[in-house]
């Protein structure tokens, strides 16, 4: 799923698509989903899974999940980039358990004929495979059910993007896009796509990217659960990208299909995110269609259904790249009371208590303070931080610069009362230009009222220090 589509839309495989649309016979199944994630395979690590195990009605694991709000991040390109129209929601009736073990995103329309969906990210971004590894990422789904007129613009897929996209949402393609499960307009067939290089054009063909598709084996893909998988390995010279769907390979793309820096680009960072969503309309629907999408005929409702995700690894080991930290000499501070209000400037040298930083001058704040030296664990309490009693705080910002080395990237995250806590919302931060390159970067987080202790805590792949914090705030 491209997150930014400049015209002419793709069309690399609208014509094989439209001929399997026009073919497809769909044999409605019923097809009971499985308990739990299935038993690790022999030489492989599960790294991360959710089954989706929960009362029926519930949202899905908020340790687990973010959920994308609206039509667009902040501050990134609208329509999340695609062209599609609904509006994504974290409203059970879009996004919810179903009791039997399974995750459901429905799209809904209003009388009005405004859509609604929903799209959601793990808050873990740092999915990559181990040096001389590999990694696999799996899920099983059955497509939402719907075919033929019934299904025009339906767009659900299960991707990863690389986590440097998040706070910046304009460096796409360059840091990776691997879509392990595309689908429009309910044909029978699942698409595998790698987005990387510049857009338009470049080694991956942009916007189409690199794709194949297939029918799907046996039952139809909306009829039915298959396993879609993808794996990146780093056993093998040269390195390779595979697409499987119920074990069959059906794409891959070799590291030697492309320029050295592409592929450098795509895989040095701290990893990617895994996304769920059932997009409607857009520039891939709307290709397919030869017109847009949706139309009257397109029939609200259907949900994509998800039995789990799961992460694992095999082989290799974790990297061992290390950064030195800035060199500027520390000054001697104390921490202020706390206290303050969550839509006025936080300094982040006013902490109460912090582990693993030191206090440096920011270079162009007139000798303002900031928190440097900051890598994997390391923390900051703010205590007493008032949001009100109004409308929730629903965006947080922070002021932030890095002159991390290649490869080397974290996530600014914000727990509240706890570090232990899940985190609330967060942004994935790598080399802005260097450590006083400063850089306003925006995120969603979970509804937040009431007096609470705000952690801001920080995590990576690497042990490297990642990024310099200058002031954060909260906003509406």
């Amino acid at each position: 799923m491209p997150v930014f589509s400049l015209s002419p839309p793709r069309r690399g495989r609208f014509a094989l698509g439209a001929a399997v649309a026009a073919l497809a016979v769909v044999v409605p199944l019923t097809v009971s989903a499985q308990a739990a994630v299935p038993p690790t395979p022999a030489g492989w690590t599960l790294q991360w899974s959710d089954d989706f195990n929960g009362a029926a009605g519930q949202l899905p694991s908020s340790a687990n999940w973010i959920f994308d709000l609206g039509h667009g991040y902040p501050g990134g390109p609208g329509n999340w980039g695609t062209g599609e129209i609904a509006a994504h929601t974290n409203n059970p009736n879009n996004v919810s358990l179903d009791g039997a073990g399974n995750l459901r995103i429905t799209p809904r329309r209003d009388a009005a004929g405004n859509w609604t969906s929903a799209r959601l990210e793990t808050h873990r971004g740092d999915f990559k495979a181990p040096a001389g590894g590999i990694l696999r990422i799996e899920g099983r789904v059955q497509m939402p059910n719907v075919t033929g007129q019934a299904a025009l613009g339906y767009w659900p897929a299960f991707w990863a993007l690389g986590s440097p996209y998040r706070g910046n949402y304009w460096n796409w393609p360059g840091i990776g896009e691997f879509d392990i499960m595309e689908n429009v307009n309910g044909i029978n067939s699942v698409w595998g796509v790698l987005h990387c290089g510049v857009n338009p054009g470049g080694p991956c063909n942009e916007t189409n990217g690199l794709g194949a598709s297939r029918v799907c084996p046996g039952a139809s893909c909306q009829s039915a659960f298959h396993t879609y998988r993808f794996e990146w390995d780093q056993s093998v010279s040269p390195n390779q990208l595979r697409w499987y769907v119920d074990g069959q390979q059906f794409h891959s793309v070799s590291q030697n299909q492309m320029p050295a820096d592409a592929w450098r680009n795509m895989t040095t960072h701290a990893g990617y995110f895994i996304l769920l969503n059932v997009a409607i309309g857009g520039a891939f629907p709307d290709g397919v269609a030869g017109h847009a999408t949706p139309t009257g005929a397109t029939v609200p409702g259907h949900p994509m259904v998800v039995d789990y995700v799961a992460v694992w690894t095999s082989g290799g080991a974790p990297p061992t790249t290390t950064t030195p930290p800035p060199t500027t000499t520390p000054p001697t501070t104390t921490p202020p009371p706390g206290g303050g209000n969550a839509y006025g400037t936080i300094q982040a040298e006013a902490f109460q208590q912090q582990s693993g930083m030191s206090v440096y001058t920011a270079q162009d704040t007139g000798g303002g303070g900031h928190l440097g030296a900051i890598g994997n664990g390391d923390w900051a309490l703010y205590r007493g931080i008032d949001f009100g009693s109004g409308s929730p705080a629903t965006q947080f910002v922070a002021r932030a610069a890095s002159g991390a080395a290649g490869g080397v990237s974290g996530l600014v995250e914000v727990r509240l009362d706890s570090r232990t806590n899940p985190p609330i919302g967060s942004f994935a931060i790598a080399n802005t230009g260097g450590w006083q390159s400063w850089r306003t970067i925006p995120a969603n987080i979970s509804g937040v009222t009431g007096v609470h202790d705000v952690y801001v805590t920080f995590a990576s792949g690497q042990p490297a220090d990642f990024v310099n914090l200058n002031w954060f705030t909260f906003g509406k």
